[in-house]
């Protein structure tokens, strides 16, 4: 008598591939945290003054921009798509949130508001441009690059803006016991963004649209809606970390955020997001954003040349896409 073998189900395949696509992102997760662990104990011998309280200090302060404005991004990336405008919206929002405290005499609070209100619009012409004209989401984010950046040197006339009241100050410089306020928001912020991945509709849609866009769409998924709501929360946050920024260096500069987009788009991937859409995780991303801070500190701290940073960090973002396009074929190939 002789058995039949059963041949896989497409349910099998897709419970295959889903467990090992999140066994990948968990190995990228480990890889970044041990690349952190190596390059900040290499600092810390190469470099005396890294260990510093001071420097530490800068340090975590420094991270918070680009973290707070990771989490958006990998609610972004999480879908399939890219935020390419995260640096220039947030220097829009962060000059036209001092530009309401210094010129119109708003309390900080407003002006804090005011940032995340601007960047929550930009995020929102980007969600539109998006899931209703239809444009990629490399062109959309584009062009609000270029127009966020046209609008904040059309606002300021290319000068930096001063004026803000010194209470302004404490988003960015302030301490609450012994912890900096702008890692506290990145505590926050991270604890937030996971709960909504994990715990909300919109976190496991964007998962499902990031996986198959039309299958989420024949499903019954709204995914005009859930497009537009991910790029206008990166949008939003975008404007967050253009207020802690400003608030760092007390006052809007019109020149903040060029290029910054790459180093929150390669802390992003280097957490182990897929830019294929479908993985990523809010810890994951602050460790690529620890990462990439770490780097430039270390090599500030070491004379390097901020272009050799940039190669670096160029270099770090082609092998975690490599990285990413080898498991994938390597986990199709196990599926076929």
């Amino acid at each position: 008598m002789t058995e039949q073998t059963k041949a896989p189900s497409t349910e099998d395949n897709s419970l295959l591939g889903g467990l090992g696509d999140r066994f990948s992102g968990a190995v990228s997760q480990v890889a970044a945290a041990g690349a952190l662990i190596v390059v900040f104990i290499v600092l810390s011998i190469s470099a005396p003054s890294f260990l510093t309280a001071d420097n530490l200090f800068n340090l975590g302060s420094q991270t918070s921009v680009n973290a707070v404005m990771a989490v958006g991004v990998t609610l972004v990336i999480i879908t399939g798509g890219i935020d390419l405008s995260v640096g220039s919206v947030a220097a829009l929002s962060g000059v036209l949130g001092v530009l309401l405290m210094a010129d119109y005499g708003f309390n900080p609070l407003v002006g804090i508001f005011g940032g995340l209100l601007v960047g929550a619009v930009a995020g929102l012409v980007n969600g539109l441009l998006v899931s209703v004209v239809g444009l990629p989401p490399f062109i959309a984010t584009l062009g609000m690059l270029s127009v966020a950046r046209g609008l904040v040197l059309i606002a300021t006339g290319a000068v930096a803006v001063f004026g803000a009241p010194q209470s302004f100050r404490l988003l960015g410089q302030g301490v609450i016991g012994a912890i900096p306020i702008p890692v506290l928001l990145i505590a926050i912020v991270a604890v937030v963004g996971h709960v909504v991945l994990t715990r909300t509709r919109l976190g496991r849609y964007a998962y499902v649209m990031g996986s198959n866009m039309e299958a989420a769409r024949l499903s019954g998924v709204p995914v005009r809606r859930y497009t537009t709501a991910v790029y206008v929360l990166s949008g939003a946050l975008a404007g967050l970390g253009g207020m802690i920024a400003a608030s760092r260096i007390y006052s809007g500069q019109p020149n903040f955020g060029e290029g910054l987009e790459l180093d929150v788009i390669a802390a992003v991937v280097i957490g182990g997001a897929s830019l294929f859409g479908g993985r990523g995780t809010v810890w994951g991303s602050l460790i690529g954003a620890f990462l990439v801070a770490v780097i430039r500190n270390g090599a500030v701290q070491l004379n390097i040349s901020t272009f050799y940073q940039n190669v670096l960090i160029g270099v770090i973002i082609w092998l975690a896409v490599w990285w990413d396009r080898y498991q994938r074929r390597k986990l199709g190939g196990d599926a076929g």
